[in-house]
């Protein structure tokens, strides 16, 4: 038996255990991960799932593919996704069904500068970040929690679930209790000034103008020191951030943390869905001032060209893996509102081509248009030219690849990156030929006006962080 049910709450109405605080017993261990659907509430959150003390890691750095396993280190210069793929294949060589997403297989991120693997781009921006630009643990085990269903289950690829908890539960309950904490302590600083970013908007426009791209997506990062657990920091995320596809992610470099509210690609039984978010506005007030800012986006002529354009370049991207004629726009301009924002939302679907895979699927839409813009290689160009400082995991994808072939993955928007003591933060817009400078500038703070201020809150010394940053 590879897959046990601890409890149903359905059943259970007060369960003992809940998968945030089994995680708490395992969030220092480097390759401990948990992705989390933290808003129940919306249509996309089902799953929570937890992992920790993979079989084998596979790490992509300075050219280079690393996987480590109990053998040694092996090092590969090859393509990354294809090293990803051979690797599932050798370690998870039966298929298993499972109604769960995950039964074993590859969990982690996919940096934005993963694409550097795939296209030549220039090497301007620095790169002050050291995390790897691929960061994946192979799980033989995994907890899940079925939202929908209210049960959690424990999956075990290689052995007796039922057996293999009991072993685990054992561990938990050993394990000891521990009081930790987070805080900043610094203020945030961006990396560009409002003069600044409206000289790179500029820039943008001309690029634009030229016919060298019709949309361009431009970011500023934000940044503070800290000292403290980051799994602390996550958590009070969540709390005023709930998002579908959020994450935490421990590894031996350091930390990511996730509150990102897109899907980049879900893979089913073959069946292919992508939900590009293009067009943003503020939450108001109150109901009526909430109501009127979801309408306006709705009516914005620009945010939906811009939607438009991302839809366009991503059934692109699809058609490259997907049985012919299977590219489908079941929905376009949906709006999906958030804590902090509305979002423009639109939905791409198709059928996986055999032969091809999850990671030949991911390979070909790689990194995601939503965050680029368009032509995708044309903008990435134009990105690393304009913004100061590499992107590292922002803008990437956070994700799992199970043994049975199915994925999901998120694009890291509103995602954080912690470093030796080091905390990133970024925010970004699609530019095209008719936005504003002060409009787009805005948007930026509006995507982190429910981050920066909730960590800004843990400093002994608290001030308005995100207005003196800029």
């Amino acid at each position: 038996m590879q897959q046990y049910l601890i409890y149903d709450a359905k059943k259970v109405p007060d369960p003992i255990f809940s998968l945030l605080s089994l995680f708490e017993v395992f969030a220092e261990q480097p390759w401990s991960m948990f992705l989390d659907s933290a808003d129940a509430s919306h249509p996309n959150s089902r799953y929570q799932i937890m992992v920790a003390e993979p079989i084998a890691t596979l790490t992509s750095q300075h050219g280079q593919t690393i996987l480590t396993d109990e053998h040694g280190a092996h090092h590969y210069t090859t393509d990354p996704f294809k090293v990803l793929d051979c690797a599932l294949k050798r370690y998870f060589p039966q298929v298993i069904s499972s109604e769960l997403p995950f039964h074993g297989g590859a969990l982690g991120y996919f940096a934005y500068d993963l694409g550097r693997y795939l296209e030549k781009q220039p090497s301007l921006a620095a790169a002050d970040i050291h995390l790897p630009d691929m960061a994946l643990g192979l799980y033989s085990w995994a907890l899940i929690f079925d939202q929908h269903s209210k049960q959690l289950w424990f999956t075990d690829y290689t052995g007796d679930a039922e057996e293999n908890w009991y072993k685990l539960q054992q561990r938990l309950q050993a394990a000891p209790q521990t009081s930790r904490h987070f805080q900043l302590t610094s203020a945030w600083q961006a990396n560009m000034s409002q003069q600044q970013y409206q000289k790179k908007f500029a820039q943008v426009q001309q690029e634009l103008l030229s016919g060298n791209c019709y949309q361009i997506n431009l970011a500023q990062r934000f940044s503070a020191t800290y000292q403290g657990d980051e799994w602390q920091a996550y958590k009070l995320l969540r709390e005023k951030n709930a998002a579908p596809f959020s994450a935490f992610i421990r590894i031996p470099e350091g930390a990511v943390i996730s509150m990102s509210p897109e899907r980049f690609i879900k893979l089913t039984d073959r069946q292919i869905e992508t939900k590009p978010i293009k067009g943003t506005r503020p939450r108001g007030l109150c109901p009526e001032t909430d109501q009127a800012e979801a309408e306006a986006l709705t009516l914005s002529e620009k945010d939906r060209a811009e939607n438009v354009m991302i839809v366009d370049l991503l059934r692109n991207d699809l058609g490259k893996v997907s049985e012919a004629g299977s590219v489908k726009v079941p929905a376009l301009f949906a709006i999906e509102s958030f804590p902090a924002v509305h979002h423009l939302v639109s939905t791409i679907t198709s059928t996986l081509a055999s032969p091809f895979s999850a990671c030949d699927l991911l390979r070909g839409a790689f990194p995601g248009g939503s965050i680029t813009g368009a032509p995708k290689i044309s903008a990435m160009h134009i990105i690393e030219q304009l913004e100061p400082h590499r992107r590292n995991v922002y803008c990437g994808a956070i994700g799992y690849i199970s043994s049975n072939g199915n994925m999901d993955t998120n694009i890291a928007i509103r995602t954080l990156v912690c470093e030796q003591g080091q905390l990133h933060c970024w925010a970004g817009g699609g530019l095209v030929a008719d936005s504003d400078a002060d409009s787009e500038y805005q948007e930026t703070l509006d995507k982190v006006a429910r981050i920066l201020p909730v960590l800004s809150a843990t400093r002994s010394e608290q001030d308005d962080d995100v207005s003196r940053a800029v």
